[in-house]
């Protein structure tokens, strides 16, 4: 397709991007970390650590996993962390030594952790203490044989620690078994050294997890280049609006989300910014309070989030004078938010266009420009094609299947050389799933989805695994599974269920999801019904599903 969106970039952005000066993650930290050394890098809990801090203590990770645990390039370290201070220096530190990270979502249960370490066959798990209870029941059916355990109150400063351990001393009776676990502050007490590890522009980073329209755990390899080449395309965007070294950047999104990963981790770490990590964006007073404290440059959110603090009247009392702009991703930022965030914020909410598979950015639109719906333009050094199911390119203004080829696009998928082949097309374009069109000046727009999956809170959620799950339940024949538009979640999740025991209520089905399923993947509401439609090859018609009220 011709490049017809190049007309429409701002003057300051090059059609295409040179290569980095950096190859790997490891040399983009070690130059901020030295560059803006006594720069506040993360607060949280009214803890900061300056970069320099971060890079001696992700530096004392390293050395821990290199010299006492054995951690070498290429071997897997799983991270189950929120947004606490620990989080980056034990990312940091696992890539220095050249360790593949996998995130690991803390909300998971027993279930889908299990299935996620036993795909990546991680060996080494970094988990905050009060995710144990759904590790311990599946431990012994993974590879793992190195847990290393953080506490909340790790890495903040002494009076913070006396709080927060007073605090956990009244609300959990746990205590952490020594033999069985290493603990994280004693990780980073080692004095060791660690070799310079080399590491290629080609060496995979990330086996970052998303869904599969069969329920099954599907790894995204992410290689450096990949991650290096997203934060360079993101930095041309940009580069007009943002200053080194004295932005402030709200982070509510988790970090083990690739969009919060890539944008609010490593570019705003890279220029050199100071990061809010909110580990419990759901405890709004305290979110608001901290926002209060500071005069923020940046926050990036998914709709939800944009909501929930527009619902706050001490939100809507802060000074916005600082704010240079807002960014939602994750999931479509409704038309009616937008105008309510620019009516409190004085800002136009900026929304992009990503996927896991593409680290994740692809479109955004010019930044400061007014909410118009779209997902943008495609970034600098990105093709985009819009593609017809007989794999022909479609004209301007047609819907079809969104294709993109570009630095920032993975490798292939973990262990699944099938479904690698599927998603690329003979020319090499990415198969996104999504169908969009294109209009006459180059601006994207997300029409529908080709798959079945549902945007639940800027999660990917996939029918078939809900269903499977649901399915074991005693006295459910079949079920199907269905999203519904959410004017707060995107979507929800809608189960209809066929029972051969009037006694099942929703609420038994609902509890049994709360033991099995992540927050997100959970059912807002269980229907009833007689049969589920399908096909004549037995296959559910969910076009039919939503039709039922």
């Amino acid at each position: 397709m011709k490049k017809i969106w190049l007309d429409s970039y701002p003057d300051h952005v090059p059609s295409e991007f040179s290569d980095s000066e950096f190859n790997s993650i490891p040399d983009i930290f070690k130059n901020a970390s030295k560059k803006y050394s006594d720069l506040v890098a993360f607060n949280n809990l009214n803890s900061n650590l300056s970069f320099k801090e971060t890079a001696l203590l992700a530096d004392k990770f390293s050395s821990y996993l290199y010299n006492d645990l054995g951690i070498r390039k290429g071997d897997k370290v799983a991270v189950m962390l929120p947004n606490l201070l620990t989080y980056p220096v034990t990312f940091f530190g696992s890539l220095n030594i050249g360790a593949i990270v996998i995130n690991v979502n803390p909300l998971f249960k027993s279930r889908e952790i299990k299935s996620q370490l036993s795909d990546c066959g991680a060996e080494t798990i970094v988990i905050l203490d009060k995710f144990l209870d759904q590790l311990e029941p599946i431990l012994a059916e993974t590879n793992i044989k190195r847990v290393i355990v953080s506490q909340p109150f790790d890495l903040l400063n002494l009076p913070m620690r006396i709080i927060v351990r007073s605090v956990l001393f009244f609300k959990t009776k746990r205590t952490i078994n020594k033999k069985n676990y290493i603990l994280f502050k004693d990780v980073i007490r080692s004095t060791g050294k660690y070799p310079n590890i080399s590491i290629s522009k080609n060496d995979i980073a990330l086996l970052q997890y998303t869904g599969g329209t069969t329920g099954k755990s599907k790894a995204a390899v992410l290689t450096h280049h990949n991650l290096v080449s997203n934060m360079s395309q993101l930095q041309l965007w940009v580069d007009n609006i943002l200053s080194e070294g004295k932005e402030i950047i709200i982070t509510a999104l988790p970090l083990y989300h690739i969009f919060s990963l890539t944008v609010n981790l490593l570019f705003f770490y890279k220029i050199g910014s100071k990061n809010i990590l909110i580990a419990n964006p759901r405890d709004l007073k305290t979110f608001v309070k901290t926002l209060s404290k500071h005069k923020f440059t940046v926050i990036t959110a998914v709709n939800t989030l944009f909501n929930l603090l527009l619902t706050s009247s001490k939100f809507r009392n802060i000074e916005f004078k600082s704010l240079k702009f807002s960014v939602g991703g994750g999931m479509a930022v409704l038309k009616s938010t937008a105008k309510k965030w620019k009516t409190i914020t004085g800002c136009d909410i900026t929304q992009g266009y990503g996927l896991t598979e593409t680290s994740p950015i692809v479109t955004v639109n010019p930044v400061k420009s007014s909410f118009n719906g779209s997902i943008g333009l495609p970034l600098p050094s990105t093709e985009i094609s819009i593609r017809d199911e007989d794999d022909i390119e479609l004209p301007i203004g047609e819907s079809g299947e969104l294709c993109i080829k570009g630095p920032q696009v993975m490798k292939e998928y973990w262990n699944k050389d099938s479904e690698t082949k599927d998603s690329f097309s003979s020319d090499g374009f990415f198969k996104t799933g999504d169908i969009a069109k294109i209009d006459q000046r180059g601006y994207l727009y997300i029409v529908d989805r080709k798959k079945d999956m549902i945007l639940s809170s800027g999660f990917n959620v996939y029918p078939n695994e809900i269903e499977d799950y649901v399915s074991s339940y005693q006295g459910i024949i079949e079920c199907g599974v269905v999203g519904k538009p959410d004017i707060n979640r995107g979507e929800s999740i809608i189960l209809y269920v066929v029972r051969d025991n009037e006694k099942i209520s929703e609420s038994d089905i609902l509890e049994y999801c709360r033991k099995g399923l992540t927050i997100y993947k959970q059912p807002k509401k269980v229907f009833f019904i007689s049969e589920i439609p399908k096909n004549n090859v037995g296959k559910i018609l969910r076009r039919k599903l939503r039709e039922i009220d």
